[in-house]
């Protein structure tokens, strides 16, 4: 059967060409990794990142992951995500070119819908307001909205949908992004009337959801912040020793992720009290030096990250087919 050509559609190479600008303009730190790859599978990156931030900025009321608001119609933006990424997974031409960018990689990658609809999960959760209560309760939310997009991202690279272990080394990758996330974002995420730090957490430190990044709280705080990234460098430990599992060029993008974002996490724990008087990023010369210790990981990775049981004292996420 002939393809139908549509000649009032944007074709595939202007959608890759649009996710690349998301990503460049998005996230500096993942737009550097993704150029480590494959032409093949960066252009997949792309897309998916950009299917990912238009979801996270349409739930959000923001722009590129800046300038979050406090949104009324919750509910209805997450019947918008919902629908298109449905219509996108059936092979539907959406009219949205971060919708129709899943729409090719779920195509031409096979991605699990599975994985799809536990990052909507993750969305749908926001919307309900939910926050997290429990220890466990903080690794499922970030399962939800960075865990999934690993495993995700994982099968763009090549990895068998059908390999779990890999698949939760990845998981494990997103986890501790989010963990990094969410020490970084403790201020900007409380200007927008959210909280992600466990409430058994602030109850420890005897702090007030809703009240706790005022100032004399902060060195409190900056504990439980320093606690997040202490767990993000085990998620991001036991996301290397998958690595072998890669391709040369996907563990060295890899590898320099879990390097250039890592380095948020570590920041945040060593400014303390101080790490929210203003953002912390990572500076050009900072991601050019992890993309080098990268490259020479991933050659001996093998040796470097040999394959151990995971630890089971990691959360573990919900597991497909």
């Amino acid at each position: 059967m002939t393809a139908v050509v549509h000649a009032d559609r944007p074709s595939r190479d202007a959608i890759v060409a649009t996710a690349r600008e998301t990503i460049a303009a998005g996230s500096k730190s993942f737009a550097a990794a993704s150029r480590l790859f494959d032409r093949r599978t960066r252009e997949r990156a792309w897309l998916l990142y950009a299917w990912a931030r238009a979801c996270d900025d349409l739930a959000d009321g923001q722009e590129l992951g800046h300038g979050m608001t406090a949104v009324a119609d919750a509910p209805e933006r997450l019947a918008e995500i919902t629908a298109k990424t449905n219509a996108a997974l059936a092979g539907e031409w959406v009219g949205d070119p971060a919708f129709d960018a899943l729409r090719i990689v779920a195509a031409e990658a096979r991605l699990p819908p599975a994985l799809v609809h536990d990052v909507i999960a993750g969305f749908a959760l926001d919307a309900e307001e939910w926050r997290p209560r429990s220890e466990d309760d903080l690794y499922r939310y970030c399962y939800h909205v960075a865990g999934a997009i690993g495993c995700l991202m994982a099968v763009v690279m090549g990895v068998d949908p059908a390999d779990q272990d890999t698949l939760d080394r990845a998981c494990d990758l997103g986890i501790a992004f989010q963990l990094s996330n969410i020490a970084r974002d403790l201020a900007e995420d409380a200007a927008a009337g959210r909280c992600y730090l466990p409430v058994a957490w602030l109850v420890e430190i005897d702090a007030p959801p809703g009240e706790h990044m005022k100032p004399h709280l902060r060195p409190r705080i900056a504990m439980l912040a320093r606690r997040l990234a202490d767990q993000a460098e085990r998620y991001e430990a036991s996301a290397r020793e998958g690595t072998p599992a890669l391709p040369f060029r996907a563990a060295w993008a890899v590898l320099a992720a879990a390097d250039i974002y890592g380095g948020i996490g570590r920041a945040v724990r060593a400014r303390g009290e101080h790490a929210w008087d203003h953002r912390v990023t990572t500076s050009k010369p900072q991601k050019i030096a992890a993309i080098a210790r990268a490259f020479a990981a991933a050659q001996g990775r093998a040796k470097r990250y040999p394959r151990t049981p995971r630890d089971p004292e990691l959360w573990t996420r919900p597991r497909h087919g």
